[in-house]
Order: structure tokens, then sequence, then C-alpha cells
């Protein structure tokens, strides 16, 4: 029973020696607060993390516009070859009905996006009509290229949206 009373007191000397030692005192002033350094660092830090954050947010939501424009082009060119599908093409009949070689090659369309004021996105629709025949058989090949204009940090840039089917006569 004695050796298990003295094997605390012994822990509590030794820690009370380790809080003793020389240098590890110091006044309430000094261990109390930070130094000038480290409030300077720490703020500066904050500023970066901060600075990053609304930057990211930023270029979310210009990435987030973009593919909201590049979604309404693409409506827009499958709504011109949706035009060309409706096309009536009967070479059996007498006239030859072919209304796929009459469809308009270029057109301007307002793209399907919440409008407020002038904010107004135009894109411009290229149909590219070809025949291609082989022997007996014969197909017309649609090609819709839809250009739109997106501005970015002040300036505009176009980009393309491309969508192509081929159409057997009916």
């Amino acid at each position: 029973m004695r050796k298990q009373m003295k094997a605390p007191l012994l822990i509590w000397k030794t820690a009370t020696r380790v809080m003793d030692l020389p240098g590890t005192r110091r006044s309430k002033g000094q261990t109390a607060a930070f130094t000038l350094v480290e409030v300077v660092m720490c703020t500066f830090i904050i500023m970066l993390v901060f600075g990053v954050i609304i930057q990211a947010y930023i270029q979310t939501s210009y990435k987030a516009e973009w593919a909201g424009f590049s979604l309404a082009a693409q409506s827009a060119a499958v709504q011109q070859l949706e035009s060309a599908k409706a096309a009536v093409w009967d070479p059996q009949q007498t006239p030859v009905q072919d209304e796929i070689s009459k469809l308009p090659l270029v057109t301007s369309t307002l793209l399907d996006l919440p409008v407020s004021g002038t904010n107004i996105v135009y894109a411009t629709n290229y149909v590219s009509v070809t025949l291609l025949t082989n022997g007996v058989y014969s197909n017309y090949f649609v090609q819709v290229n839809t250009v739109w204009p997106f501005r970015w940090k002040n300036k505009t840039a176009y980009y393309t949206n491309t969508i192509a089917d081929y159409y057997a006569p009916d």
C-alpha cells in the first residue's frame, strides 16, 4: 500500500519541476496576446482566402451563364434541324416535291434566355444542305451551325454549336 501512495506524489513533484524550469515562466503580458507580426500575417491570409473565394464565385457565375447560352443556342440549332425533318421530300411524285432544298440558309433567332430590359441575345443559324447520291439511293445531309455571342470580361467572343443529320425520301 505504501508503494501506491508514493507514485502519485512522485508524478506531482516531477510535473512541478518541469513547470518551474528557468525560461519557461513569463509574465501574463507576454503570454496573453499575439505579436503584431502574427496579427498582420493572419489578416493577410484571411484577405487572400476571401479573395480566392470571391474570384471562384465570379468564375462559376460566368461558366453557368456560358452554359445557359450554349444550351439555348443548341436548342435553336435543333429547331432548325426539325424544320428540315418536317419538310416534304418525295422524289416519286410528279412533280417531285423537295422542300428540304428550299430551306432558308441563314436565319437569325432570339436565344431562349430570360430577358430583362436590353439583354436580348441573338444567334445566327447557318444551314448547309447537301444532296448525296449513290446510284439508286439519295439522301440529304443537313448541317446547322449556330453562332452566338458571349460577353466575357468586357470582350465579346463568338461560339459555334454544330448539329447535323441525314434525311431519306418520304
